[in-house]
């Protein structure tokens, strides 16, 4: 156990230090983060509107975040380059983003060639039936994203990386808001760029970790 916890840190560091210098991207995180949870207390009630939310809320701002605001020269914090970032990003790196996106865009065009869906869904009989059936279509779609993922995990890597990264995935709201909260204040004060070093950042960075991660043992593990 101790194995996948020390796995689902260094996850979490590289997610972190990696992919989240602006503060425009780690303030459009937590408010996906709190969207998210938002979602995670409607879907026991109503999964349809939790996805909408998720899909449209969550998921946008963050995407918008990484495409838009996150610096993709090469990172002298890391030394790393943005091609060996993208290389090594156990989850949805740019363009696998981009292709679940695409996938997520076009598949309401199922539900307008086809509306029962091959006779999953009874045909709507009005634009909220047509958003609701759009709704349980999009939960499926981010279902079967982190599934697909996770089962190429298995084959590429093993199968803890990949169950590591769907807790990783499951948690990131938690774990964004704690981590990102202060954001937005930043940002509004004229900040733009994370300091990697900030006391907040590491504070809450190691109440998470027994000992620091070294960078080579990150590296080695993604």
């Amino acid at each position: 156990m101790s194995g996948f916890l020390d796995a689902l840190k260094v996850q979490r560091w590289d997610d972190h230090r990696y992919y989240h210098h602006s503060l425009v991207n780690q303030s459009l995180h937590f408010v996906s983060a709190t969207s998210f949870l938002v979602a995670y207390v409607l879907a026991f009630s109503d999964p349809a509107m939790a996805a909408l939310i998720g899909w449209l809320v969550a998921m946008t701002t963050r995407q918008v975040g990484h495409l838009f605001f996150e610096p993709r020269g090469y990172d002298q914090v890391n030394q790393a380059t943005d091609d060996y970032k993208e290389e090594i990003k156990v989850g949805y790196n740019i363009k696998r983003k981009l292709v679940l996106l695409a996938i997520w865009a076009a598949s309401p065009l199922l539900l307008v060639l086809d509306p029962t869906l091959l006779g999953v869904f009874a045909p709507h009989a009005d634009m909220a039936e047509f958003v609701r059936h759009v709704g349980e279509l999009w939960l499926v779609v981010g279902l079967a994203g982190i599934a697909f993922r996770a089962l190429q995990l298995f084959i590429l890597q093993d199968v803890q990386t990949g169950l590591v990264w769907v807790t990783k995935i499951a948690t990131d709201p938690f774990h964004d808001i704690k981590l990102y909260h202060r954001a937005p204040l930043q940002v509004l004060t004229g900040r733009r760029t994370a300091d990697a070093a900030s006391e907040e950042t590491s504070e809450a960075i190691a109440e998470d970790a027994i000992e620091p991660i070294p960078v080579e043992v990150s590296k080695s593990r993604v």
